[in-house]
């Protein structure tokens, strides 16, 4: 029988008092849904040679174009020389642009180009009909939860990054 909304769990699972054994099948799952959130980008990504960081740093380029380096640095919280390695190929192949910043001629700017604005889109496509599937699944309640407990795992200052993050596209 499932659970209506707003009804305790069923399945045995005092939520309150987790055993061992059910935070290990949480990790677990969690494990499990990163690996298939990932799996179909990382068949585009091995084709050009390039990985996860690449990804993200895409990601989040094309989410804030003319995001610093130093501000992508901080989002992705890699080394410099992380970062630099992903961005350099990403800016010989003609994906990513640095431009002199508006406001600090020392500041670089970042913004995809249109092969990278095109690349952007075909691995995100992937990862949001996963998500779009696995929300109409679970349902609007479920949904609500999944949320609520990645930002009760996440700490403070990350928290706040993504809060940040967050309210950058939420319409004014």
């Amino acid at each position: 029988m499932q659970n209506q909304p707003g009804q305790i769990p069923t399945g045995g699972e005092n939520l309150l008092f987790l055993t061992d054994d059910q935070l290990r099948r949480g990790i677990e799952a969690m494990f499990f849904a990163y690996r298939a959130f990932t799996s179909d980008p990382d068949l585009i990504l091995s084709e050009l040679d390039y990985g996860r960081a690449h990804h993200r740093a895409l990601h989040f380029i094309n989410r804030d174009p003319g995001l610093t380096v130093t501000a992508l640095l901080d989002v992705l919280g890699v080394t410099k020389q992380s970062l630099n390695r992903v961005l350099r190929a990403l800016l010989d192949d003609g994906l990513v642009e640095s431009r002199v910043g508006r406001r600090d001629r020392r500041e670089r700017q970042l913004f995809l180009t249109e092969q990278g604005i095109a690349l952007e889109r075909r691995l995100s496509e992937t990862q949001r009909a996963r998500m779009r599937a696995a929300y109409r699944a679970a349902g609007p309640h479920a949904v609500a939860g999944f949320r609520q407990v990645l930002e009760a795992m996440m700490d403070r200052d990350t928290l706040r990054q993504y809060k940040a993050l967050k309210d950058l596209q939420e319409p004014t």
